[in-house]
């Protein structure tokens, strides 16, 4: 008898989860096609220039995102925009793969501006804008809220703060970040893109390229920049860093000129 019990227990508890998890995903996509679409089709340049399908596609991949991430407010109250922005965010990167999930993140916080380094949003010396967490920290990024919403404004120009630490979560994901993606990245090319990180890095140094200087922190960091730049002003860096634009494009398989 207190097998049978157990075994019904099992049952209900696993038709309770299936359910609950179904209600949840439909939930999402009807939220998304009623109240986020036209947050999507407003503000986000990105989904404007896809056609009808990957238009779908696109809300498909900010449902799942907003299923599975926990996005909170820390000193700001989160509305439908940001989430459609940092949905967006971790989606415009990864648009290109069939199947990608940021397993090396859970919850997002968004303060109300920059912070310093011990993730105070008030005082002095704040100037961070983003950060992708480690140690204790692991899992969580953080996103000023400011930043944000400039990264998908007409003044962004080739930079996004969301875009660049999404970007971070990517490199990050085969264990290092280094600003070599080996998840994405096929090994004949991983020799050619580091003389290309390098002779650009040089370029930078010598004033004689227009990608933002703080390309130069490290590889990790030129890879974000280089792509921010890819993703927000595609034609310009196709014209301007051809042989760049192509390897961005074999790594987040994208053609975005």
């Amino acid at each position: 008898m207190t097998l049978l019990i157990t075994l019904l227990i099992i049952i209900v508890l696993c038709g309770y989860y299936f359910l609950s998890k179904k209600r949840k995903t439909k939930a999402s996509v009807i939220i998304t096609d009623t109240v986020y679409k036209p947050l999507l089709e407003q503000h986000i340049p990105f989904y404007q220039t896809l056609d009808g399908p990957s238009k779908l596609l696109f809300e498909q991949k900010v449902a799942g995102f907003l299923t599975g991430i926990t996005i909170e407010g820390v000193g700001t109250t989160v509305d439908d925009i940001d989430r459609v922005m940092i949905a967006s965010s971790a989606v415009i990167p990864i648009f290109g793969f069939a199947d990608w999930k940021y397993n090396n993140l859970t919850n997002v916080i968004l303060y109300p501006d920059t912070f310093d380094g011990e993730f105070q949003f008030e005082g002095e010396n704040r100037n961070i804008l983003g950060m992708v967490g480690s140690g204790y920290m692991n899992g969580q990024m953080i996103l000023s809220r400011a930043a944000l919403i400039k990264g998908f404004s007409r003044s962004a120009g080739r930079e996004n703060t969301a875009i660049h630490e999404f970007v971070h979560l990517l490199d990050k994901s085969d264990g290092a970040t280094d600003g070599i993606p080996e998840n994405l990245l096929a090994h004949d090319y991983v020799l050619p893109w580091l003389k290309m990180i390098h002779h650009e890095i040089h370029k930078i140094e010598a004033g004689e390229s227009d990608i933002n200087p703080y390309a130069i922190t490290n590889e990790a960091e030129f890879f974000a920049v280089v792509a921010e730049y890819f993703f927000q002003k595609p034609h310009e860096l196709k014209h301007k860093h051809p042989e760049l634009y192509a390897m961005l494009s074999k790594i987040f398989m994208q053609d975005r000129g």
